[in-house]
């Protein structure tokens, strides 16, 4: 555990030491590479989460997928429970802020739609090794999502997140691609 936690502090300085430019030109770069994508392209119905701070900006991405025609699902989180489900979104007016600066979808204004219904999943991380196992922030709800989730799952970082090793458990579940600012690593074991 310390170890990753060690990790995921590194990763942010890292992520924060980038200048504003430069996040911009590889937000850019890791979003076109994802559109690229066949799962991209084919996807009806798409899982991600809405960035906050120095994440790569989702924001552009979701707006690509409302103009393709495709439905977007962004996280509800249930912090006594620790667990999630994913909500449909069709405007950021559906949003509310929640605890952590954590933009969620307002329950009263958006549907739950069913993992079974996603087609693929973003899923948000701090360090990623070349295998698809990821250091998150901390919650463990991703993981414990996953496991009952059973189509291609994408995580989107700077080339520098992905390390050759990165600290996992059992029950950690690895994601199937990582799409970088220089180029799609399929993850095999």
């Amino acid at each position: 555990m310390q170890e990753k936690s060690a990790l995921r502090k590194q990763m942010k300085e890292k992520i924060r030491s980038l200048s504003a430019k430069q996040k911009n030109e590889y937000d850019a770069q890791i979003a076109e590479n994802l559109y690229a994508l066949p799962v991209w392209q084919q996807a009806e119905t798409i899982g991600i989460t809405i960035s906050r701070e120095n994440e790569i900006n989702t924001k552009p991405i979701i707006e690509k997928a409302w103009q393709e025609g495709k439905t977007v699902c962004v996280p509800k989180c249930d912090p006594q429970e620790k667990t999630m489900t994913f909500r449909a979104i069709r405007s950021f007016d559906q949003l509310e802020s929640v605890y952590f600066g954590l933009q969620e979808p307002i329950v009263a204004m958006t549907e739950e739609v069913a993992s079974r219904q996603i087609d693929v999943m973003i899923v948000p991380g701090v360090c990623f090794s070349k295998a698809g196992y990821r250091i998150g922030y901390g919650g463990g709800y991703y993981d414990r999502y996953l496991q009952h989730f059973w189509r291609p799952t994408i995580s989107l970082a700077y080339s520098f997140q992905v390390v050759n090793h990165v600290p996992f458990e059992a029950h950690d579940i690895p994601v199937d691609m990582i799409v970088t600012n220089e180029k799609v690593m399929m993850c095999d074991e």
